[in-house]
C-alpha cells in the first residue's frame, strides 16, 4: 500500500536512551495489529505497538467496506482503523509511530532495532500484514507516483476525467475499479483470464457499470510514457497478439507479498514468505506469535486479520503468565 505521512495522533518516537524490557511489543498498526493491543491491553500489559509507515495496513487503502460486521451501511478503511486504535488507547495501548528495522529473536529478551533505537520484549506479536505485489514488467518502478499506483483510495482523485487500466480481477481489483469510475472518463480492467475471480456481487456490479471495460487474457508487458503514463502495452495470452492501450493510469492489483523480509532465517515461512504459525497464532519460537496478513495466504479478509490478532494476545498472556 501506499505510504502514509499522518499519525493519527499517535506517540513519539521511542528514545534512544535504554528502555525497560516490555512484557508484549506489537509489531504492525493494521486491524491484526491494533485489536491485538485492545486485547493485551484490557489483560492489563500495557502493550507497545510499533506502527511502522502504514497505518491501517491494507485496510485503510479500501474506501468503503460491507463486510465488515456492524456495519450495515458499510465502513471506511481508515475510520474503522482510527476507531479501532483509539479503542486500544482507551485501555492503555501505547502507539509509537516507528519503523522496526531489525530483528534479534534468538534469546528472550527479544531484541528489536527500530530507527529510534532499541526496544526489547518478553514476547512479540508480528502483525506487519502484506504489501501490494508489482507486476515486475518495464516502466512500472519508473512511472510509480507518475502515473502507476496500487492504491485507488490515495490516488483516484487525480484521475477525474481521465482514462486508467485496472490490473487484476479478484475482489481488491473490482472494489477499487468501482471506485475509480467516480473519476474516471473510461476505465479498462486488464484480466489474465476469461472470468472475474471476485465475489458474485462484485462481479455483478463491475459487469453493469457503463464505465467498465473488460480485456480478458491478458497481461500488461510494458508501462509506456515519458514523463508520464500514456499507456501500456499488453499481451493476449490465447493469440499472442500484442496491442497498445492508452491510459493516463495504470492500477495494479495482482495478488500481496507478505510483509516478512525482518523475519527470514528466525521465524518459519512457508514457500510463499507468509510466517507459519499455528492454530494459537504460535510461530516456531516460543514467546512470538503471528497474526493478520502476514501468516495468512488465504483469506486477507480484515474480519479474520483482527481474529487472530485477538488471539494472538491471548496466547501472549498467556505465555506470559506461565514464563
Amino acid at each position: 500500500m501506499q505510504e502514509m505521512s499522518f499519525s493519527l495522533g499517535l506517540a513519539a518516537s521511542p528514545s534512544k536512551e535504554p528502555r525497560q524490557v516490555e512484557d508484549l511489543v506489537i509489531i504492525g498498526g493494521g486491524p491484526a495489529g491494533f485489536t491485538a493491543a485492545l486485547y493485551a491491553a484490557r489483560a492489563l500489559l500495557s502493550p507497545l505497538v510499533l506502527v511502522g509507515q502504514a497505518i491501517g495496513g491494507q485496510a485503510a487503502t479500501t474506501d468503503v467496506m460491507e463486510n465488515y460486521p456492524g456495519f450495515p451501511e458499510g465502513v471506511g478503511g481508515m475510520a474503522l482503523a482510527q476507531s479501532m486504535q483509539e479503542h486500544a488507547e482507551r485501555f492503555g495501548a501505547r502507539m509509537v509511530f516507528e519503523q522496526v528495522t531489525a530483528v534479534d529473536l534468538s534469546a528472550r529478551p527479544f531484541r528489536l532495532t527500530t530507527w529510534g533505537g532499541e526496544v526489547q520484549a518478553r514476547s512479540v506479536i508480528v502483525a506487519t500484514g502484506a504489501s501490494s505485489r508489482k507486476l515486475g514488467v518495464p516502466g512500472e518502478e519508473k512511472f510509480i507516483g507518475r502515473g502507476v499506483s496500487f492504491c485507488a483510495t490515495c490516488d483516484g482523485f487525480f484521475y477525474r476525467d481521465k482514462d486508467v487500466i485496472v490490473v487484476g480481477g479478484g475482489d481488491s481489483a473490482i472494489d477499487e475499479g468501482l471506485f475509480l469510475t467516480r473519476f474516471a472518463r473510461t476505465l479498462k480492467v486488464v484480466h489474465r483470464r476469461d472470468q472475474l475471480r471476485a465475489t458474485k456481487i462484485n462481479q455483478e456490479r463491475a459487469l453493469a457499470n457503463p464505465k467498465m471495460e473488460f480485456v480478458w487474457d491478458t497481461v500488461v508487458e510494458e508501462v509506456l510514457g515519458e514523463d508520464h503514463v500514456t499507456g501500456a502495452r499488453v499481451r493476449n495470452l490465447k493469440t499472442g497478439e500484442e496491442s497498445v492501450i492508452a491510459a493516463d493510469g495504470v492500477f495494479v492489483y495482482v495478488g500481496l507479498i507478505p510483509n516478512s523480509q525482518l523475519f527470514e532465517g528466525q521465524l518459519a515461512l512457508d514457500e510463499q514468505g507468509y510466517i507459519i504459525a499455528d492454530g494459537r497464532q504460535r510461530t516456531n519460537i516460543p514467546g512470538v506469535f503471528a497474526a493478520g496478513d502476514v501468516q495468512d495466504p488465504l483469506y486477507r479478509q480484515v474480519v479474520i486479520a483482527a481474529g487472530t490478532g485477538a488471539a494472538a494476545a491471548i496466547e501472549a498472556e498467556r505465555f506470559l503468565s506461565e514464563n
